[in-house]
């Protein structure tokens, strides 16, 4: 038989071999330390299989219980890489379970003792893999990513197995003799081990990939000197709000630009600049409604999005933006003219339009307070579009 048990070990050593080393490798350039705590988890199980091959072969170097003992502490350890991933705290129950892998190892290995050994072994390793896959799930109403989606389905299918595993060797048995199927039981589970060290590790490293590809958007997504969202980050999210809004729950877009920003760059250096903008930019944070969106488009232009925005509200949040805005300019910088903010507000009520629409229309409100004395914020209402 091509599937006999000592082939399924020899395939056993050399995947969770190749797995631990190539989440080994993936770590040493990404640093996400799930990565070695799983690549510790695979080697652990090519050690136990390469014992439990020896031991096939008639070279005892351990108990039978050591290689099972091995298999107990590499789920721990994927549990362990599951938990910082997801940034979970393991309560210190977990921790007992090195204790119980090591009072394994000074059991007896007569019959009696066989079977419930079996059972404990498959439970612990049922508890902690499907601790690892609860563990995996969305937060915030998110989704999850390929890879996560992926990595939860395996251990939870992985756990499941090894939970009816633990429960044959006590209920069956009342009715069956395993004994007599020990040869089958073996080969199962040792398929099983194959497929799911392959699945494992694939489901691992897209579950990493993927947040690194995360990690990758949202930095392009941000503007590195405000920590705001730039002209990219804004399009990305800007949609969804845009959709909510209507004539009867309009939203607001505030554009904002600094006046006289050019002299604190030419009498200060682009260093003070880079402080007056990254003082705009904390302002914003702290002073816009939850819900709202921020970003720097662009040199000394700010955009501010609202949820909800009367024109009370757009109104009282562009005036206390000027006045604590010049008020901390002046502190900080001596210019000929003081350095203001000009804002230009409308009302969004018009569901499923584009962001460029109401850009170039915040942007004609803009010019208007330029041209009307700066330091000042003109709110125009446009009447609605007409279709053609």
């Amino acid at each position: 038989m091509l599937l006999d048990p000592l082939t399924l070990l020899v395939l056993s050593t050399a995947m969770a071999a190749a797995s631990a080393l190539y989440l080994a490798a993936e770590w040493s350039s990404v640093r996400e330390r799930s990565l070695l705590l799983w690549s510790a988890g695979f080697a652990v199980i090519a050690v136990g299989c390469v014992l439990a091959l020896l031991r096939f072969n008639g070279h005892v170097l351990f108990g039978i219980w050591f290689p099972n003992g091995l298999l107990i502490l590499a789920h721990w350890l994927f549990l362990a890489g599951v938990a910082g991933f997801t940034r979970a705290r393991l309560s210190r129950a977990w921790w007992l379970l090195v204790v119980v892998w090591l009072a394994m190892l000074f059991l007896p290995d007569g019959p009696w003792w066989s079977k419930a050994m079996l059972g404990i072994q498959s439970l612990l390793i049922a508890f902690t893999t499907l601790r690892a896959g609860l563990l995996l799930r969305p937060h915030g109403g998110g989704a999850l990513g390929v890879g996560a989606a992926q990595l939860r389905s395996v251990l939870l299918t992985h756990g499941l197995f090894y939970l009816a595993k633990a429960t044959s060797t006590v209920a069956l048995d009342a009715f069956v003799n395993l004994a007599s199927f020990r040869g089958a039981v073996i080969l199962i589970s040792l398929v099983e081990g194959a497929m799911a060290i392959m699945l494992l590790a694939m489901s691992m490293t897209g579950t990493v990939r993927h947040r690194r590809e995360q990690r990758i958007a949202r930095i392009a997504a941000r503007d590195p000197l405000t920590g705001l969202d730039n002209r990219r980050g804004l399009q990305l999210r800007a949609p969804k709000l845009l959709k909510e809004a209507s004539p009867a729950s309009p939203g607001a877009l505030l554009l904002l630009d600094i006046d006289h920003f050019k002299p604190v760059n030419d009498l200060h250096g682009h260093d003070a600049g880079d402080r007056l903008l990254v003082m705009l930019s904390d302002l914003i944070r702290f002073t816009m409604p939850r819900g709202a969106l921020a970003a720097r488009l662009g040199g000394d232009e700010f955009v501010i999005l609202l949820r909800s925005g009367s024109v009370a509200a757009a109104q009282a949040l562009g005036d206390d933006l000027r006045a604590v805005f010049a008020q901390q300019a002046r502190a900080m910088f001596e210019t000929p003219e003081p350095v203001s903010l000009s804002i230009g507000a409308i009302l969004l009520d018009q569901p499923g339009t584009e962001l460029s629409h109401w850009l170039k229309r915040a942007d004609e409100a803009l010019y208007l307070s330029k041209r009307k004395g700066r330091n000042r914020m003109e709110l125009v209402q446009f009447p609605p579009m007409r279709a053609d």
